[in-house]
């Protein structure tokens, strides 16, 4: 796990909005959106639409639409996050 991945995590313990969790990184959002891809295709966070509504991985598209999302860790991704 890379420093910033470790980072994002530390963020996702509770839904966060994306521009809430550009903020609290102080990643670039380039950056920010890399370590999202990231962790998504290591099966450590969800992205929902709405913070009950979670989307499927045809329905995401970080580039063009980040700003719209929610995240939140997964079960793995905290667990990762503690070891």
């Amino acid at each position: 796990m890379t420093d910033e991945e470790f980072d994002v995590l530390d963020e996702l313990y509770f839904v966060i909005k994306y521009g809430d969790l550009l903020e609290e990184t102080g990643l670039p959002s380039e950056q920010l959106i890399q370590v999202l891809q990231s962790l998504y295709s290591k099966g450590w966070i969800k992205i929902m639409e709405t913070v009950d509504d979670e989307l499927s991985a045809s329905e995401i598209d970080l580039k063009n639409s980040a700003g719209s999302y929610f995240f939140l860790a997964t079960k793995s991704g905290l667990l990762a996050h503690n070891t």
